[in-house]
């Protein structure tokens, strides 16, 4: 695998750590705010750590999409070898093409 391979994976990996965060976080709000008398300033302070680690994994996250919809759409990106492949592949099934009017070209000509 590459580097680049490699390095998204973890960068998955750290993300779904941070999913595991965000649920421990709202865990810990709710059984704050389940209690009979919830203390506000640790209920705050929950909801807080919940919400920052929310955006975190929601920031993480659009990061991977916007890079796989670059992947996806072709443009190019780092680490991707699709679209000189199609180029190189569309080059051939020109030469292909050039080579078949050549021969009816050819087969005119000695006719």
């Amino acid at each position: 695998m590459s580097s680049s391979l490699n390095d998204r994976l973890k960068e998955l990996e750290t993300i779904e750590g941070e999913i595991a965060q965000v649920v421990h976080n709202a865990g810990k709000a709710l059984t704050e705010f389940a209690k009979e008398k919830p203390n506000e300033r640790t209920m705050n302070s929950n909801v807080k750590s919940f919400i920052k680690s929310l955006e975190s994994v929601e920031n993480n996250l659009t990061r991977q999409i916007n890079y796989l919809s670059q992947v996806a759409s072709g443009q190019p990106h780092e680490g991707s070898s699709y679209s000189a492949q199609k180029d190189a592949q569309m080059a051939i099934h020109r030469v292909e093409n050039a080579k078949l009017k050549l021969l009816g070209l050819k087969s005119i000509c000695e006719t």
